[in-house]
């Protein structure tokens, strides 16, 4: 047997991927002409598989991908081949969640407006008449004081997408009091502290509801530029957009025009549509907006969680057992 790697990878690694291959034959392709030199005969395969490489794989029955989204992964042939597809999900949860809320703390007691006020010396309780204009009611919700200041006890959290992300933000939201109701393209019993997992069918009820909306989703035909205004007008006036899912899933033009328009209260980014975000785009002035230069799953831990998960799926691929991550390719997750 054989496991071809492209694009190649270090020697420390390298290392630890021969000593879990045990039989298997490494090969780590220094460029697309060696991957395609070396694939013929290769069983299994680690990075980034391309339309010329697979045109000369014979023999390939595994593909492990070194990402969790795999929008920029798929092509219709690979989408057709008989290998299975395994990618890095289940990496980042826990450390995207606490950034999910990181943004829903913000907004509750208003601490990126106070950061703000910091740098320039300014005493400015948030509250006062200025708080009642377009005041909502609602959990959490009584007078001016408590609009600007929110308890989150009781206020209900909204994710769209409820895979491991999605659903180590509900054990954390949950943590908060927070009301936790869900939406997914393969929806289950929902875990202890969550209302329910509902059929995407539900998503409009989902938006009336809820007074933070969170996106988890992954990029996919059903789900790109979902969020457009039809949405953001289902969406509580009172309600904050939070994207940590993929950029294409929000049309940022519509959400622009929702912020201006206050057919929303606010918005946190961590991925969008054009990446880096231009510095001319219009989202950089808004004051209840929060963006972040996709970071959400940046962590120390990262790197040894991605390596360990390889290698116990190479030893798993020689041993003959289940994979782990299995992917929908035509569904792209």
């Amino acid at each position: 047997m054989k496991l071809l790697l492209h694009p190649p990878v270090e020697a420390e690694r390298l290392s630890k991927i021969t000593e879990a291959a045990g039989p298997m034959t490494v090969v780590n392709a220094a460029d697309e002409a060696a991957a395609i030199a070396a694939v013929p005969d290769a069983d299994a395969f680690f990075g980034k598989v391309t339309p010329a490489i697979l045109a000369k794989a014979a023999k390939l029955r595994w593909v492990q991908t070194a990402t969790v989204s795999l929008e920029h992964y798929m092509f219709p042939a690979l989408v057709e081949h008989p290998c299975k597809m395994t990618n890095m999900r289940g990496l980042f949860s826990d450390v995207i969640a606490d950034q999910v809320m990181g943004y829903v703390i913000c907004f509750a007691r208003n601490l990126h407006l106070y950061i703000k006020d910091q740098a320039t010396a300014t005493w400015k309780p948030r509250g006062g008449e200025s708080a009642r204009v377009n005041l909502a009611t609602g959990p959490g919700v009584t007078n001016a004081i408590d609009r600007v200041h929110m308890h989150l006890g009781g206020m209900t959290m909204g994710v769209v997408g409820f895979g491991e992300i999605g659903s180590e933000i509900a054990r954390r939201a949950s943590a908060f009091d927070m009301k936790i109701i869900g939406v997914d393209a393969q929806p289950r019993k929902a875990p202890a502290g969550v209302e329910a997992v509902w059929p995407v069918e539900r998503l409009p009820e989902l938006l009336g509801r809820s007074d933070f909306v969170v996106i988890a989703a992954p990029h996919t035909p059903q789900t790109e530029r979902l969020f457009r205004t039809p949405l953001f007008e289902q969406m509580k006036r009172s309600a904050y957009l939070i994207n940590i899912g993929r950029g294409a899933i929000v049309d940022l033009t519509d959400l622009v025009a929702a912020l201006k328009g206050g057919t929303i209260a606010g918005a946190a980014l961590d991925v969008f549509e054009t990446e880096p975000l231009p510095p001319e785009h219009p989202l950089w002035k808004f004051e209840n907006v929060i963006l972040t230069p996709h970071v959400a799953g940046y962590s120390p831990r990262i790197a040894e969680r991605h390596l360990a998960l390889l290698l116990d799926n190479i030893g798993r691929f020689v041993r003959g057992e289940e994979l782990r991550n299995p992917v929908n390719k035509v569904a792209w997750f």
